[in-house]
């Protein structure tokens, strides 16, 4: 009987109030994000604004979907942040090294979402993720993965998939544009090189090298490995510096520019073909190496317009992408 009353009561109210009812059946609910990762899953609720990056990769991914990171690491050079990015984190808190942030400080600024990198941060992902859902992605040199992954942990899937489309169109532009520049010598053998204050590296892989192969670039045989590249400390090894080209990246430093110069003045580096046919590039170390974004992808890629001659169109730019 008490179950019979109860069923009119709500038939009633039913009847009586068909608004109120169709209003609380209409009212949003806030949208829960699921995120798969490389070190697990993320279940994220609303739209974070309250970011927090501890690599360089995702600090320039976030800054070209518009968010304006509460918390970042500090960069490797140009501290303590990347000149490219500085106009767009006025004010941001910096949160240590990239390979040792500051987790009290990351608690204290009640963060909605952490990105985090696999080879650097697995050891203090349990606590992250007690701090605030974290995302960590599985490659920290694909750039477009990174992005795809943020885009969706943030609720900007939109503004990604723009930013993506625009980069494939530049792309397809590029090769376009060098294969009848360079004719039957495209696709061009080119080797990324990098020399430090008392060894020299050959990069294998990498962002570098991720955006070239995409470019279509070719690498020497020798060079096509799995490892990230080999240290060089001997003069002896140049050789296996050749390519038809050559990029050079290294820091601003006295002692870097010493290890540079006593390599380029041995005869085997005169002999490297790239030198023989003036076919040395010194690129930017920040773009090429350190950035690790699609707003370094874009910079990389304007880059390579300028020193093979190639007409970039203007509104493929990419001042922040």
């Amino acid at each position: 009987m008490h179950r019979y009353a109860s069923f009119l009561l709500l038939v009633t109210c039913f009847f009586q109030f068909p608004a109120a009812i169709a209003a609380i059946a209409t009212i949003p609910t806030t949208p829960v994000t699921t995120v798969e990762h490389a070190l697990g899953e993320a279940t994220i609720t609303g739209r974070p604004d309250r970011v927090i990056s501890l690599y360089q990769g995702a600090t320039d991914t976030a800054v070209a979907l518009g968010i304006e990171p509460i918390g970042v690491v500090e960069s490797w050079t140009e501290k303590p942040m990347y000149q490219y990015l500085r106009e767009d984190l006025q004010g941001v808190t910096y949160l240590g090294l990239e390979t040792q942030p500051d987790l009290e400080r990351i608690a204290w600024l009640s963060p909605d979402l952490i990105v985090g990198a696999r080879n650097r941060h697995r050891t203090v992902y349990p606590l992250l993720e007690r701090i605030a859902p974290t995302v960590i992605p599985g490659d920290v040199y694909d750039f477009k993965a990174l992005l795809t992954m943020m885009a969706k942990a943030t609720g900007r899937t939109a503004r990604g998939e723009e930013l993506l489309k625009r980069w494939q169109e530049r792309v397809a532009d590029f090769r376009t544009r060098i294969r009848q520049k360079l004719g039957e010598q495209w696709p061009q053998e080119v080797a990324i090189l990098s020399f430090r204050a008392d060894h020299a590296r050959i990069y294998y892989g990498g962002f570098a090298r991720s955006v070239l192969d995409e470019l279509g670039f070719s690498a020497p045989a020798s060079h096509r490995q799995e490892s990230w590249g080999i240290k060089l400390t001997s003069q002896e090894s140049i050789p296996a510096m050749d390519a038809e080209a050559v990029f050079i990246f290294m820091e601003d430093d006295p002692a870097v520019q010493r290890t540079f110069n006593t390599w380029s003045s041995h005869p085997l580096w005169k002999n490297l073909k790239a030198v023989r046919q003036n076919d040395v590039y010194q690129v930017d170390p920040v773009t090429w190496n350190m950035g690790a974004g699609i707003i370094a992808a874009n910079r990389m890629l304007d880059e390579l317009y300028q020193h093979y001659d190639l007409h970039q169109p203007e509104h493929q730019g990419c001042p922040r992408c």
